[in-house]
Protein backbone atom coordinates (compact mmCIF):
# COMPACT_ATOMS: atom_id res chain seq x y z
CA UNK A 1 0.00 0.00 0.00
CA UNK A 2 1.20 3.39 -1.16
CA UNK A 3 2.39 6.29 1.33
CA UNK A 4 0.22 9.15 -0.34
CA UNK A 5 1.16 12.77 0.73
CA UNK A 6 -1.61 14.70 2.05
CA UNK A 7 -4.14 16.47 -0.02
CA UNK A 8 -3.90 20.31 -0.57
CA UNK A 9 -5.87 22.27 1.96
CA UNK A 10 -7.75 23.70 -0.29
CA UNK A 11 -9.32 21.40 -2.64
CA UNK A 12 -12.34 20.97 -3.39
CA UNK A 13 -14.26 18.08 -1.29
CA UNK A 14 -15.90 16.61 -4.44
CA UNK A 15 -12.33 16.46 -6.56
CA UNK A 16 -10.62 15.30 -3.10
CA UNK A 17 -13.74 12.58 -3.28
CA UNK A 18 -12.60 11.64 -7.03
CA UNK A 19 -8.40 11.89 -6.44
CA UNK A 20 -8.95 9.28 -3.21
CA UNK A 21 -11.06 6.97 -5.77
CA UNK A 22 -8.03 7.23 -8.00
CA UNK A 23 -5.58 6.78 -5.30
CA UNK A 24 -7.25 3.32 -3.57
CA UNK A 25 -7.85 1.98 -7.60
CA UNK A 26 -4.14 2.02 -8.11
CA UNK A 27 -3.22 0.74 -4.48
CA UNK A 28 -5.93 -1.86 -5.35
CA UNK A 29 -4.25 -3.46 -8.44
CA UNK A 30 -0.60 -3.11 -7.26
CA UNK A 31 0.94 -1.19 -10.36
CA UNK A 32 3.49 1.59 -9.61
CA UNK A 33 3.70 4.78 -10.83
CA UNK A 34 5.78 3.20 -13.75
CA UNK A 35 3.95 0.46 -14.44
CA UNK A 36 0.49 3.22 -14.49
CA UNK A 37 2.31 5.08 -17.12
CA UNK A 38 3.21 2.40 -19.12
CA UNK A 39 -0.66 0.85 -19.44
CA UNK A 40 -2.01 3.92 -19.80
CA UNK A 41 0.41 6.12 -22.42
CA UNK A 42 0.15 8.75 -19.79
CA UNK A 43 3.74 9.95 -18.80
CA UNK A 44 4.46 8.88 -14.60
CA UNK A 45 5.23 12.92 -13.88
CA UNK A 46 1.53 13.62 -15.26
CA UNK A 47 0.08 10.68 -12.81
CA UNK A 48 2.25 12.21 -10.03
CA UNK A 49 -0.02 15.30 -10.28
CA UNK A 50 -3.34 13.57 -10.99
CA UNK A 51 -3.04 11.20 -7.90
CA UNK A 52 -1.63 14.25 -6.20
CA UNK A 53 -4.53 16.58 -6.46
CA UNK A 54 -2.22 19.21 -8.37
CA UNK A 55 -4.08 18.72 -11.88
CA UNK A 56 -7.14 17.35 -12.83
CA UNK A 57 -7.14 14.08 -15.15
CA UNK A 58 -8.65 14.81 -18.69
CA UNK A 59 -11.68 12.16 -19.55
CA UNK A 60 -9.13 9.70 -21.60
CA UNK A 61 -6.74 9.34 -18.67
CA UNK A 62 -9.61 8.07 -16.32
CA UNK A 63 -10.73 5.35 -18.74
CA UNK A 64 -7.21 4.47 -19.80
CA UNK A 65 -6.92 3.81 -15.64
CA UNK A 66 -10.00 1.94 -15.74
CA UNK A 67 -9.10 -0.09 -17.94
CA UNK A 68 -5.23 -0.88 -16.95
CA UNK A 69 -7.19 -1.77 -13.35
CA UNK A 70 -9.98 -3.37 -14.90
CA UNK A 71 -12.43 -1.28 -12.91
CA UNK A 72 -15.99 -0.53 -14.64
CA UNK A 73 -15.73 3.11 -15.79
CA UNK A 74 -19.17 4.40 -15.61
CA UNK A 75 -18.88 5.38 -12.39
CA UNK A 76 -15.13 6.55 -12.13
CA UNK A 77 -15.99 8.75 -15.06
CA UNK A 78 -19.31 10.09 -12.96
CA UNK A 79 -17.15 11.24 -10.43
CA UNK A 80 -14.71 12.17 -12.80
CA UNK A 81 -17.49 15.04 -14.64
CA UNK A 82 -18.05 16.16 -10.87
CA UNK A 83 -14.91 16.72 -9.94
CA UNK A 84 -14.25 18.92 -13.30
CA UNK A 85 -17.14 20.99 -12.70
CA UNK A 86 -16.13 21.72 -8.89
CA UNK A 87 -12.29 22.28 -10.44
CA UNK A 88 -13.36 24.51 -13.06
CA UNK A 89 -15.53 26.78 -10.70
CA UNK A 90 -12.44 26.72 -8.26
CA UNK A 91 -10.73 28.31 -11.28
CA UNK A 92 -12.37 30.75 -12.17
CA UNK A 93 -13.32 32.05 -8.65
CA UNK A 94 -9.13 32.26 -8.46
CA UNK A 95 -8.59 33.92 -11.65
CA UNK A 96 -11.34 36.59 -10.26
CA UNK A 97 -9.92 37.28 -6.77
CA UNK A 98 -6.65 37.94 -8.85
CA UNK A 99 -8.36 40.27 -11.30
CA UNK A 100 -10.06 42.18 -8.49
CA UNK A 101 -7.20 44.98 -7.62
CA UNK A 102 -7.92 47.72 -5.09
CA UNK A 103 -8.00 51.13 -7.32
CA UNK A 104 -5.65 53.52 -5.82
CA UNK A 105 -6.03 56.93 -6.73
CA UNK A 106 -3.11 59.00 -8.75
CA UNK A 107 -2.82 61.34 -6.25
CA UNK A 108 -2.41 58.57 -2.82
CA UNK A 109 0.87 57.57 -4.78
CA UNK A 110 4.31 58.33 -2.79
CA UNK A 111 6.87 60.89 -4.42
CA UNK A 112 9.54 58.34 -4.04
CA UNK A 113 7.45 55.59 -6.20
CA UNK A 114 6.12 57.93 -8.70
CA UNK A 115 8.64 60.29 -8.41
CA UNK A 116 8.48 64.41 -8.63
CA UNK A 117 5.41 65.74 -10.63
CA UNK A 118 4.82 68.75 -12.39
CA UNK A 119 2.44 71.33 -11.21
CA UNK A 120 0.89 71.14 -14.28
CA UNK A 121 -0.11 67.53 -14.22
CA UNK A 122 -1.51 67.70 -10.44
CA UNK A 123 -3.55 70.56 -11.62
CA UNK A 124 -4.90 68.24 -14.63
CA UNK A 125 -5.79 65.20 -12.47
CA UNK A 126 -7.37 67.44 -9.85
CA UNK A 127 -10.01 68.81 -12.76
CA UNK A 128 -10.54 65.44 -14.00
CA UNK A 129 -11.49 64.20 -10.44
CA UNK A 130 -13.78 67.02 -10.25
CA UNK A 131 -15.33 66.16 -13.76
CA UNK A 132 -16.04 62.86 -12.74
CA UNK A 133 -17.62 64.06 -9.16
CA UNK A 134 -19.49 66.17 -11.08
CA UNK A 135 -21.24 63.62 -13.42
CA UNK A 136 -21.47 61.45 -10.68
CA UNK A 137 -23.87 63.51 -8.70
CA UNK A 138 -25.89 64.48 -11.50
CA UNK A 139 -26.50 61.12 -12.40
CA UNK A 140 -27.57 60.18 -8.96
CA UNK A 141 -30.08 63.35 -8.80
CA UNK A 142 -31.49 62.32 -12.54
CA UNK A 143 -32.00 58.31 -10.82
CA UNK A 144 -33.58 59.97 -7.36
CA UNK A 145 -36.15 62.05 -9.26
CA UNK A 146 -37.51 59.30 -11.96
CA UNK A 147 -37.42 57.16 -8.87
CA UNK A 148 -39.89 59.35 -6.55
CA UNK A 149 -42.00 59.91 -9.70
CA UNK A 150 -42.46 56.21 -10.22
CA UNK A 151 -40.35 55.39 -12.99
CA UNK A 152 -42.94 57.62 -15.43
CA UNK A 153 -42.28 61.07 -15.44
CA UNK A 154 -45.50 61.93 -17.01
CA UNK A 155 -46.96 60.09 -14.56
CA UNK A 156 -47.34 60.87 -11.30
CA UNK A 157 -47.17 58.19 -8.14
CA UNK A 158 -50.04 56.95 -6.54
CA UNK A 159 -50.25 57.68 -2.70
CA UNK A 160 -49.99 55.04 -0.28
CA UNK A 161 -53.23 54.79 1.81
CA UNK A 162 -53.92 52.49 4.81
CA UNK A 163 -56.82 51.34 5.50
CA UNK A 164 -57.62 49.38 8.44
CA UNK A 165 -53.77 47.81 8.29
CA UNK A 166 -54.02 47.20 4.34
CA UNK A 167 -53.25 49.02 1.67
CA UNK A 168 -55.34 50.82 -0.77
CA UNK A 169 -56.50 48.92 -4.37
CA UNK A 170 -54.91 52.41 -5.88
CA UNK A 171 -51.59 51.57 -3.35
CA UNK A 172 -51.58 47.89 -4.30
CA UNK A 173 -52.17 48.40 -8.41
CA UNK A 174 -49.09 50.94 -8.31
CA UNK A 175 -47.04 48.14 -7.09
CA UNK A 176 -44.70 46.43 -9.73
CA UNK A 177 -45.68 42.72 -10.03
CA UNK A 178 -42.71 41.62 -8.30
CA UNK A 179 -43.17 43.39 -5.52
CA UNK A 180 -47.41 42.08 -4.83
CA UNK A 181 -46.82 38.58 -5.59
CA UNK A 182 -43.69 36.60 -3.94
CA UNK A 183 -41.77 34.42 -6.29
CA UNK A 184 -42.36 30.82 -6.03
CA UNK A 185 -39.84 28.60 -6.15
CA UNK A 186 -39.70 25.63 -8.58
CA UNK A 187 -41.09 22.24 -6.61
CA UNK A 188 -41.62 19.18 -7.20
CA UNK A 189 -44.13 16.61 -6.35
CA UNK A 190 -44.20 13.24 -5.66
CA UNK A 191 -46.88 10.85 -7.39
CA UNK A 192 -45.55 7.40 -6.67
CA UNK A 193 -47.41 4.99 -8.45
CA UNK A 194 -46.61 0.90 -9.65
CA UNK A 195 -46.35 0.56 -13.56
CA UNK A 196 -45.40 -3.28 -14.87
CA UNK A 197 -43.75 -4.30 -11.34
CA UNK A 198 -41.49 -0.92 -11.08
CA UNK A 199 -42.16 2.24 -8.85
CA UNK A 200 -42.53 5.78 -10.90
CA UNK A 201 -42.76 8.73 -9.17
CA UNK A 202 -44.27 11.14 -12.19
CA UNK A 203 -40.97 12.75 -12.51
CA UNK A 204 -38.47 10.93 -14.71
CA UNK A 205 -38.86 7.35 -16.21
CA UNK A 206 -35.08 7.37 -16.33
CA UNK A 207 -33.16 3.61 -15.40
CA UNK A 208 -29.58 4.45 -16.32
CA UNK A 209 -29.16 8.45 -15.82
CA UNK A 210 -25.60 8.16 -13.88
CA UNK A 211 -26.17 10.96 -10.84
CA UNK A 212 -23.64 12.48 -8.13
CA UNK A 213 -23.13 14.65 -5.64
CA UNK A 214 -23.42 18.05 -7.04
CA UNK A 215 -26.04 17.21 -10.04
CA UNK A 216 -29.51 18.73 -10.33
CA UNK A 217 -32.75 18.27 -12.44
CA UNK A 218 -35.71 16.09 -12.48
CA UNK A 219 -33.73 13.16 -12.37
CA UNK A 220 -32.43 13.99 -8.97
CA UNK A 221 -35.62 14.68 -8.05
CA UNK A 222 -36.96 11.19 -8.54
CA UNK A 223 -34.55 9.39 -7.42
CA UNK A 224 -35.37 11.69 -3.92
CA UNK A 225 -39.03 10.87 -4.30
CA UNK A 226 -38.18 6.66 -4.37
CA UNK A 227 -35.75 7.06 -1.43
CA UNK A 228 -38.76 8.64 0.66
CA UNK A 229 -41.08 6.01 -1.00
CA UNK A 230 -38.36 3.37 0.09
CA UNK A 231 -38.77 5.05 4.08
CA UNK A 232 -35.00 6.81 3.59
CA UNK A 233 -35.27 10.63 4.23
CA UNK A 234 -33.23 12.38 0.93
CA UNK A 235 -34.12 15.77 2.42
CA UNK A 236 -36.24 18.25 0.54
CA UNK A 237 -37.58 16.97 -2.90
CA UNK A 238 -35.53 19.79 -4.48
CA UNK A 239 -33.87 18.41 -7.12
CA UNK A 240 -30.31 18.67 -6.02
CA UNK A 241 -28.31 16.30 -5.46
CA UNK A 242 -26.74 17.10 -2.10
CA UNK A 243 -24.94 15.34 0.98
CA UNK A 244 -28.28 14.18 2.37
CA UNK A 245 -29.28 12.79 -0.53
CA UNK A 246 -25.68 11.19 -0.85
CA UNK A 247 -26.23 9.25 2.63
CA UNK A 248 -29.74 8.22 1.49
CA UNK A 249 -28.78 6.68 -1.83
CA UNK A 250 -25.78 5.04 0.22
CA UNK A 251 -28.11 3.49 3.26
CA UNK A 252 -30.69 2.24 0.08
CA UNK A 253 -27.31 0.68 -1.99
CA UNK A 254 -26.05 -0.74 1.97
CA UNK A 255 -29.85 -2.60 1.75
CA UNK A 256 -29.64 -3.84 -1.57
CA UNK A 257 -26.04 -5.49 -1.04
CA UNK A 258 -24.76 -2.82 -3.75
CA UNK A 259 -21.31 -1.35 -3.97
CA UNK A 260 -21.75 1.82 -1.53
CA UNK A 261 -20.80 4.85 -3.31
CA UNK A 262 -23.20 7.11 -2.89
CA UNK A 263 -23.89 7.50 -6.71
CA UNK A 264 -26.48 6.59 -8.79
CA UNK A 265 -26.05 4.07 -11.76
CA UNK A 266 -28.38 1.64 -13.21
CA UNK A 267 -28.30 -1.08 -10.34
CA UNK A 268 -29.12 1.73 -7.75
CA UNK A 269 -31.79 2.81 -10.21
CA UNK A 270 -33.24 -0.60 -10.28
CA UNK A 271 -33.31 -1.18 -6.40
CA UNK A 272 -35.07 2.15 -6.07
CA UNK A 273 -37.82 1.28 -8.76
CA UNK A 274 -38.00 -2.20 -7.63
Amino acid sequence: MSRWAALPAELDPRVRQFVVRLRRLKDHSGLSLRQLAARTGYSQKSWERYLGGRSLPPREAVEALARAVDEEPTRLLALHEVAAEAWRNGRREATAGEEQEPLVAPESLSVEATGARSPGRSLRVALAAGAVALVLALSTAVLLVVRLSGGDPAQPASPLVATGGQSSPAASASMPPSASASPSAPAYTCRPERVDGHWYAGISRTRDAILANGHAGPEVAEAQCLLRRAGISPGAVDGIFGPVTERAVRQVQRRAGLVVDGIIGPHTWKALRQ
